[in-house]
């Protein structure tokens, strides 16, 4: 490994733009690095989640292989339909960016409803683990405008004001600016621990609350933010700010959705939250796609105390010969 990093022509190392790495052959831009390691942990988060909230924590494996790759076409959609430097022609050209956040969050959760649908798991459930740890993957995924420098504000001139975090050097312009993909990342992230202890507590239904809170949380964000920014970075097309109205409409879409859930609940159950008619609860039911899973006692799931314990691994003699027992590997 030493020879191959001092080598006269190296196959590992920084690009020489600085803003990632090549491996062989390969350059790997840390803005990558940083969405895959956002992806990553979220989706060991919302795994520890369906594990808390009585389903199968492998369900998550699915949604990860299925809506990834969906929610990447919608960021690139979004993008390519509302930037007018773009256009659906320039769809494919991937190296040159182009990528919306709103647009991968409607691919993606649009590609875990029909996952839930396909699979029979009640959606609004799997959403309430999974959806909340976007928040997180996004603060993360933030870091990647830092190395791009990009996602910045307005021009800051005074040199009291001129550090990180509060501003950020733009080495292409020589200036500094507001570091508005911090001040995002930050909010981003308080959001997400309080969405995620909430998660993690809440035991009555109804399902669905969760997923609600983060698009009112993650749209207001935008929708206040998004009018500051350097106007590079604004999504518009035919004189309309589409990030700025798409982040609207989903946080308005959110608050309905919030008492139209409580609403329904109230209708089948007599109240907002919980039930006085029958279980209160909207995770007493083990969820998994393979039917014939079966749960066990977990300290982390809100009902294990229900599951007996996890069996013991079957014994067999060694070789078949009468020895001594060993544990079946």
């Amino acid at each position: 490994m030493q020879s191959l990093l001092l080598a006269e022509n190296p196959l590992f190392g920084l690009n020489p733009d600085g803003k990632g790495i090549y491996f062989f052959t390969l350059p790997i831009q840390f803005y990558a690095i940083v969405i895959v390691c956002g992806m990553v942990l979220a989706a060991l988060l919302s795994g520890l989640l369906m594990k808390r909230r009585n389903m199968d924590s492998g369900f998550i494996y699915l949604l990860f292989l299925v809506c990834i790759p969906t929610a990447i076409i919608g960021a690139r959609l979004f993008s390519c339909l509302t930037d007018p430097q773009l256009g659906i022609g320039a769809f494919f050209d991937f190296p040159w960016a182009g990528l919306s956040i709103e647009g991968g969050v409607i691919g993606g959760v649009l590609a875990g409803l029909i996952v839930c649908l396909i699979c029979k798991v009640d959606f609004l459930r799997a959403a309430d683990c999974v959806v909340v740890n976007i928040l997180l993957a996004q603060a993360i995924g933030r870091w990647g405008n830092y190395f791009n420098q990009e996602v910045y504000g307005g021009l800051i001139t005074d040199p009291s004001k001129q550090w990180f975090p509060l501003a950020v050097y733009i080495e292409s312009r020589g200036e500094w600016h507001q570091a508005f993909f911090f001040y995002e990342m930050l909010v981003n992230l308080i959001g997400w621990a309080l969405l995620f202890t909430f998660t993690w507590f809440r035991k009555k239904k109804p399902n669905g609350i969760s997923t609600c809170l983060y698009f009112l949380w993650y749209g207001t964000v935008r929708a206040i933010m998004e009018p500051f920014r350097d106007p590079e970075f604004i999504l518009m097309k035919h004189g309309i700010m589409w990030s700025e109205l798409g982040a609207i409409i989903m946080a308005g879409a959110a608050a309905i959705g919030i008492l139209v859930l409580l609403l329904i609940n109230y209708k089948k159950e007599g109240a907002l939250v919980g039930s006085v008619r029958g279980d209160p609860y909207g995770i007493s039911q083990y969820l998994s796609p393979d039917k014939k899973a079966k749960p066990y006692y977990s300290k982390i799931n809100l009902f294990g105390q229900n599951y007996p314990p996890k069996p013991a691994k079957e014994k067999k003699r060694k070789g078949g010969d009468g020895g001594p027992d060993e544990e079946d590997t």
